[in-house]
């Protein structure tokens, strides 16, 4: 899985964020029960990954969040 871009997520609306918000943080658990069970990881990147672009998404949430209550 890439990385998201900035843009990509500016992109979609709130909907589509949620969506792909629910869909990485699942990714996230099916890949670390993966690694706890002690199984080889299918590429050993993807875990911190999916964390990007999960931080990436809520990142980009607050900001609009915060924008649309005046904060600065």
């Amino acid at each position: 899985m890439p990385l998201l871009k900035t843009e990509e997520i500016r992109e979609m609306d709130p909907s589509e964020r949620e969506e792909k918000l629910y869909e990485l943080r699942e990714e996230l658990l099916h890949e670390q029960g993966v690694a706890a069970m002690g199984g080889a990881p299918e590429s050993p990147g993807r875990i911190r990954a999916v964390k990007k672009n999960i931080a990436r998404i809520l990142t980009i949430m607050n900001e609009e969040e915060n924008e649309s209550k005046g904060g600065n």
